[in-house]
């Protein structure tokens, strides 16, 4: 049996005293910055406002996209930017952009947040809540595995994809014993091979000065990969980058890393850096020196910075390419969920 039990959403809402009010995506980044933003739990890199910022001011600009903003008298119980349509509501997002979502609640306060939020959609018509791509810890999928039932809820979750995560080590060394010897092996033999080919420079671009000239280099380095990224790459999905690349470098979460051979660069790594965990959003290198595995040696270089850097785990996001596994992910499920509102 649950420790508290709520017998239906409208009974929890005039419980707690929530309201929720609408406002802007525009303004998301205001709560961020806020009184309220350090009370909120915002440990989904995808839900940042800086990163929803960049995907709404290209791809989010139809009707009803909306924050809505929980709260109990002065305080913000949480935040749901959401997309609604009919009787439908969406979390914000772009299946090939976003890897997954959640919701920003409050630690501790989700038991008044979602009665609140759930009883103010009903009352605007909306039967079905669509979570989309969820990692299985995520604040929103922990509460209602745990009390769907007590709010009147139905919540359907099918497995669709994986993203690889892996704890770090303090030392690099202490890294290397975590791969298999085979592995271990060829990193090492990867990189002598490549100092021997010529001078390696490596550079982290973080200041948001400096990325317009370095997304250049990125942009060209990920259209020279391989042929489908160069037609991901449309000419509206490189203006998303290059938007993307400077709101996260303006908030300090940005780490664009670049390996380069004699002054050429060859490999590029865009991460960002969030709450002790390094995200390898995307990647891309020149197929020209293929040979000398600069595509991964790139990501192998981002993962001793990070380790450097005394975070505490590195995240290789959504999909299961074999070299995340060899290079020490290991898979994690990500869940399709979704709440019917009975």
């Amino acid at each position: 049996m649950n420790d508290i039990e709520i017998r239906n959403a409208s009974e929890a809402s005039a419980a707690t005293g929530g309201t929720v009010a609408v406002d802007t995506m525009h303004n998301l980044e205001l709560y961020w910055n806020g009184p309220s933003g350090s009370a909120l739990k915002w440990d989904c890199i995808f839900m940042l406002p800086p990163w929803l910022g960049a995907w709404w001011s290209h791809f989010g600009r139809g009707p009803g996209t909306l924050v809505h903003v929980v709260r109990h008298n002065d305080s913000v119980l949480g935040l749901a930017p959401l997309v609604l349509q009919g009787e439908t509501a969406r979390l914000v997002g772009d299946s090939e952009l976003i890897d997954y979502s959640d919701l920003v609640v409050a630690p501790s306060r989700e038991m008044e947040f979602f009665p609140v939020l759930f009883d103010d959609l009903r009352n605007k018509g909306i039967r079905r809540f669509v979570l989309g791509r969820v990692r299985s810890d995520s604040t929103a999928l922990s509460f209602l595995r745990a009390y769907s039932g007590d709010l009147g809820c139905r919540l359907v979750c099918d497995s669709v994809d994986v993203f690889y995560e892996m704890e770090l080590p303090d030392t690099w060394g202490g890294y290397l014993d975590l791969l298999s010897g085979k592995e271990r092996h060829e990193i090492r033999r990867k990189l002598r091979r490549l100092e021997s080919s010529g001078r390696i420079g490596l550079r982290t671009v973080v200041d948001k000065g400096d990325v317009p000239e370095a997304m250049d280099a990125f942009i060209s380095l990920f259209r020279s990969n391989r042929e489908e990224k160069a037609r991901f790459m449309t000419g509206d999905m490189e203006s998303f980058f290059r938007s993307l690349a400077g709101r996260m470098a303006g908030a300090g979460l940005l780490r664009l890393f670049f390996l380069d051979l004699d002054d050429r660069p060859v490999a590029a790594a865009m991460c960002f850096d969030h709450l002790s965990t390094f995200y390898l959003y995307n990647n891309g290198y020149d197929r020209s020196f293929d040979r000398l595995s600069v595509g991964l040696l790139c990501k192998v270089f981002s993962i001793k910075e990070s380790i450097r850097l005394n975070r505490k785990r590195y995240n290789f996001l959504r999909g299961s390419e074999t070299y995340k596994g060899r290079l020490g992910g290991r898979p994690v499920s990500l869940l399709h969920c979704e709440v019917a509102l009975e």
